[in-house]
């Protein structure tokens, strides 16, 4: 069996997965402990029922949206960084793809630090021993890029492997704790601090950028169906699982810390695993997608090499506990990329038929037009993120989400510039041979730095 990932070209049709395949790593990567700990915020600040609407509301739209990038993603069999070198040319998808691995590696640097710090709390909460954060974010980290190296398939194995058990687990805790308690606490009341509509936008927030890159998994769809199945039920199951199941249990169990309230079930056991299993697949593909981007920057560049790396200096950043000062270089460098959805959704959808999708096509150095539209996206993502809440300036709201505004005006403004760029460009609107749903475009030229 080939090991081959394809970061540089496309995925071959006889390597081509089916939906539920790709679905289920999607919701292994919704299961964290970021979406847990939301759960429980939400619990603690709305009332039971508008906290479970909005968590579906929020899930749903995320859903819709993974539709369109994941079509995209199976059509061409490219990955997301490959993809910006199509939509913005050499230069502009070079530097996109850099953005990209940097905000990934960011987030496999943070997201390990949090492994490390609720292990050591359940360790100590088994063995009374003291041993220190660092070592478990060190464990921890390892056992994520051990993955992230093997590539889609590794990623996939144990995905399979974790879902079903994180759900069982999950329904096991709620039987618990409903059988301990009873019902009557979910409609208890509690003090209103999050409005429907902000905690829709919170719930959209865990996972908007993994929606602007859904192509680096959904380029392995047997066909742009499956992808988009597998895209739709993805992120609106894998989003909203671990939300409903913390929303749930903290309101039954009175309780803020998800760790405590699974001690105060009796399934300590359960706590760990689900610690491990959650952070595990959610953050292998941080660095997976990470090498992916950073591989795109030029032919030369291995991913497996370049996996192993990043891979270093994340978990070198987790262990001295450096991640925590970088989050907002990170919140900027994501509200960079989110943006870049909306406009190779716009532009695939408006020109699809161009040069530039073909077999064997060449790709332009830069890409005008495109960097345009990106640029308004990104500077409409700037102005509505309230400065409490990230970088930016809080001049005005559209969606209450920041990266979802920007994805949509990006989108917007290509469509909008489409007429201007073929009167100013006859040419690039000429037809090439269309990628079928059965045999994807190849972008074989233009791909080396």
């Amino acid at each position: 069996m080939t090991t081959d990932d394809y970061e540089h070209g496309v995925v071959p049709q006889d390597q081509r997965k089916g939906w539920l395949s790709i679905a289920t790593i999607w919701i292994a990567i919704g299961i964290d402990l970021s979406g847990a700990f939301l759960g429980v915020a939400l619990a603690s600040g709305m009332a039971f029922w508008p906290a479970i609407w909005a968590t579906i509301a929020g899930s749903l739209l995320l859903g819709l949206i993974a539709i369109a990038t994941s079509y995209v993603g199976a059509v061409t069999g490219l990955s997301s960084a490959m993809i910006s070198r199509a939509v913005f040319g050499k230069v502009g998808g070079g530097i996109l793809a850099f953005a990209m691995s940097i905000s990934l590696l960011g987030w496999f640097a943070v997201q390990a630090g949090f492994f490390g710090t609720n292990a050591q709390i359940a360790f100590t909460e088994f063995t009374g021993m003291d041993i220190p954060v660092p070592i478990f974010t060190g464990i921890g980290g390892v056992l994520m890029a051990v993955t992230a190296f093997w590539g889609y398939r590794s990623i996939n194995k144990l995905s399979m492997l974790a879902v079903p058990l994180l759900l069982l687990l999950l329904l096991v805790s709620i039987v618990v704790a409903f059988s301990m308690n009873g019902t009557a606490a979910l409609d208890a009341p509690v003090e209103s601090l999050y409005s429907f509509g902000g905690a829709i936008s919170l719930v959209m927030s865990l996972f908007i950028l993994g929606v602007a890159t859904a192509p680096d998994m959904a380029r392995w769809a047997k066909t742009p169906k499956h992808a988009m199945l597998s895209g739709f039920v993805g992120f609106f199951f894998g989003n909203s699982i671990i939300i409903v199941v913390s929303v749930v249990l903290a309101r039954i169990m009175d309780g803020t810390e998800l760790m405590a309230i699974f001690f105060a079930l009796g399934l300590g056991a359960v706590a760990v695993v689900v610690l491990i299993l959650a952070q595990w697949t959610t953050n292998t593909t941080n660095l997976y997608s990470a090498g992916l981007a950073f591989a795109a920057i030029s032919a030369r560049i291995d991913r497996r090499t370049a996996t192993v790396v990043l891979g270093i200096i994340g978990i070198a950043v987790g262990v001295i506990g450096a991640a925590d000062y970088f989050v907002e270089f990170i919140l900027v460098i994501g509200i960079v990329i989110a943006p870049f959805g909306g406009v190779y959704v716009a532009a695939f959808a408006s020109g699809r038929k161009g040069p530039r999708w073909a077999h064997g096509a060449a790709v332009p150095t830069v890409d005008v037009w495109s960097i345009a539209a990106w640029l308004v996206g990104i500077l409409v993502a700037v102005a509505t993120t309230d400065p409490s809440h990230g970088p930016g300036f809080g001049w005005f709201t559209l969606t209450a989400v920041p990266a979802l505004d920007g994805m949509i005006v990006g989108f917007l403004v290509y469509l909008a510039l489409v007429p201007l760029r073929r009167k100013v460009e006859p040419d690039a609107a000429a037809s090439a041979p269309v990628a079928s749903e059965e045999q994807p475009a190849r972008l074989d030229g233009g791909v080396s730095a």
